[in-house]
């Protein structure tokens, strides 16, 4: 030991210490080093720095604190890093800030050369999603129908309050045009108010009348206007943690009080290949059936490509995501409801409209008594997705006296039926994709392949919880996982 010994002869052959350093030198950075301005004291370098935190990562180490302990007494991250030191502070800065808008594509960057090394070839992914815990107060709620019935509140209260100025002094509100009482704001309110409180001045008040004017004066119109930033702030989800304003209430599987306790998250959706992870998008969003297009737009956004196959499984199969997923001309083994059942159940309900002979020449239905169900007229529907679908409505000509009515519906006049027609066709498609030979095998790898992952997130990696706050640095810590998962993989 009287020479200074080399770190290298410290790290084992294939390592995946070794693995990342190769890698990370090998990617493109260049949009992370022009987040630096330049001047003033000299920086870590970037690239030194997102070895760390990936490695990091690897070793389930989250929090800054601790990744600048192990720098200083961990060879690996001491050969890492070049014996450098940064502190908790600068390795908190450089995660929150200067890989914001940045580390989307390090992360594509990585995917394009295990592309490149043979390892994927983006051409079949397995899609499927998982909620992660917001580091968020899950008793600081904001809810979107508490707002609404809120709002509702203050202008029943309102309302009735100017019935009550109109039956005292009618006079002096004739004159006031302003009843229309229909859409209020915080300045309508208040308007509202003073031409009440004007109106009553010189005349024989209710004492609670007064108080309540009072109060309705000092805070109802700033209530109004802290609705409106929280509506604005809420956007289209029903509800928002006040810690976390990007965070989501949603039921988790992790619920030890078996109570269906809401908590604030995240939906994290992933497509992977080989148990790598290829692609990854963050939502607001509770349901995986909203979020297949946006996460496989954001997947073409990255690698100018969409893959050639795709299988998930029965949370996705919607209308929407079929007719896209046909558009774009990708081969879908995705389920719908009832695919199992349909499998394992033998009887059938008669009765069902999937039950009746449809007769696609005369475009009319046969009911179980032989009687034609003529087609009527076609209506327009709107999911809660906002997605267009058509609905066409049959109805049977003479119900009367027919002796399995009771058992076919209770309506009191002919029974009507809606059919989709295009999600039926869509449904049969996907149906005999799954029952192929290809879409058995690839139904029977799904789970071996995407679920892996989330096991070995959740699990082997303990990460239930996101550690930093907003949608931004919430997709930082995602991605850092990600390729810490990867490059582990790589590494064997």
């Amino acid at each position: 030991m009287l020479f200074p010994p080399n770190l290298s002869d410290f790290i084992e052959d294939n390592h995946p210490v070794g693995v990342i350093n190769d890698v990370i030198n090998r990617l493109n950075i260049d949009a992370l080093i022009a987040k630096y301005k330049g001047g003033g004291s000299s920086s870590y370098h970037p690239r030194m720095m997102l070895k760390v935190l990936v490695y990091g990562y690897l070793n389930n180490i989250y929090s800054s604190r601790k990744l600048e302990q192990v720098i200083r007494r961990d060879v690996h991250f001491m050969w890492l890093s070049g014996m450098n030191t940064p502190d908790h502070n600068t390795i908190n800065r450089f995660r929150s800030d200067r890989l914001k808008g940045v580390i989307r594509e390090v992360f594509t960057n990585v995917v394009l050369l295990l592309v490149e090394s043979g390892h994927i070839d983006l051409k079949t992914v397995y899609t499927d999603g998982t909620k992660i815990e917001a580091n968020a107060n899950k008793y600081t709620f904001v809810w979107g129908k508490a707002i609404e019935r809120n709002k509702l509140r203050i202008k029943e209260q309102l309302s009735d309050l100017w019935k009550y100025a109109e039956s005292v002094a009618s006079e002096e509100l004739k004159s006031n045009a302003s009843t229309d009482l229909e859409e209020i704001d915080a300045r309508k309110v208040e308007d509202t108010i003073d031409q009440i409180n004007t109106a009553l001045k010189d005349k024989k008040v209710d004492k609670k009348i007064k108080q309540k004017l009072g109060y309705a004066r000092r805070n109802w119109p700033k209530n109004l206007e802290k609705y409106d930033k929280q509506e604005k702030l809420m956007g289209e989800r029903n509800s928002y943690s006040k810690t976390d304003p990007d965070a989501t209430f949603m039921r988790m599987k992790e619920d030890h009080m078996l109570n269906g306790q809401l908590k604030p998250g995240y939906n994290l959706q992933i497509s992977t290949q080989d148990q790598y992870v290829v692609h990854y998008s963050i939502h607001s969003n509770p349901t995986d059936t909203k979020t297949l297009i946006p996460h496989l737009k954001g997947f073409k956004e990255n690698f100018k490509l969409l893959p050639n196959t795709i299988t998930a499984d029965a949370g996705y199969g919607s209308e929407e995501n079929y007719t896209f997923l046909e558009k774009e001309k990708v081969d879908a083994f995705v389920k719908y409801n009832y695919f199992h059942k349909e499998q394992k159940t033998k009887k059938t309900n008669p009765f069902h409209p999937n039950s009746l002979y449809y007769n696609k020449e005369k475009d009319c239905y046969y009911c179980p008594m032989g009687q034609p169900m003529n087609y009527k007229y076609e209506r327009k529907a709107k999911t809660e997705a906002g997605f267009q679908q058509k609905l066409s409505v049959y109805q049977a000509q003479n119900c009367q006296g027919c002796p399995l009515r009771s058992q076919c519906h209770k309506a009191k006049g002919n029974r009507t039926i809606q059919v989709n027609h295009n999600l039926n066709r869509l449904k049969l498609k996907a149906k005999q994709n799954l029952l192929s030979e290809k879409g058995i095998k690839h139904r029977k790898k799904r789970p071996c392949d995407v679920e892996t992952v989330f096991g070995n997130l959740k699990q082997n990696k303990k990460f239930k919880r996101y550690h930093l706050r907003g949608n931004e640095k919430v997709e930082i810590e995602t991605a850092l996982l990600v390729i810490a998962m990867n490059l582990k993989k790589m590494a064997g």
